[in-house]
């Protein structure tokens, strides 16, 4: 059975690096964009099971890799969880306007971050007590 794909995007390598370690140590695949453009063209190429999207981006911010997500019938249906260093306070409205399955502000905690991807990922590995 194939793990399921998860993208995640952001700007930081440091903060992808570790939450490529933590999701494969959980039984996921990662692949990676760092900026806007290239998160819509590894959506589109590699078509992953679940996308964590930074809202803070070159090249096109969250908001608009959420709107082309949502613009694109292939894309669409993708559910995105938006891990952002900006203030909630407008922002997690927004992204659950533009179609963001869940919201978290960055440090998230691994648990509920985990859960919520474990969630949302059809068939994926049973989360608990795997994440250190």
């Amino acid at each position: 059975m194939d793990r399921p794909k998860i993208l995640i995007v952001d700007d930081d390598p440091d903060l992808r690096r570790s939450l490529k370690v933590r999701l494969r140590a959980n039984h996921y695949d990662t692949v990676q964009a760092s900026d806007g453009y290239s998160a819509i063209a590894m959506s589109q190429k590699e078509q992953p099971d679940l996308i964590i999207l930074d809202l803070g981006l070159p090249a096109g911010d969250g908001f608009a890799v959420l709107k082309r997500l949502q613009d694109t019938d292939t894309l669409a249906n993708i559910p995105v969880i938006v891990l952002t260093a900006r203030d909630p306070q407008f922002n997690e409205k927004k992204a659950f306007e533009m179609g963001a399955t869940a919201f978290f502000q960055k440090p998230a905690d691994n648990r509920e971050l985990l859960d919520t991807i474990h969630a949302n990922v059809p068939n994926s590995w049973p989360a608990a007590g795997l994440l250190s």
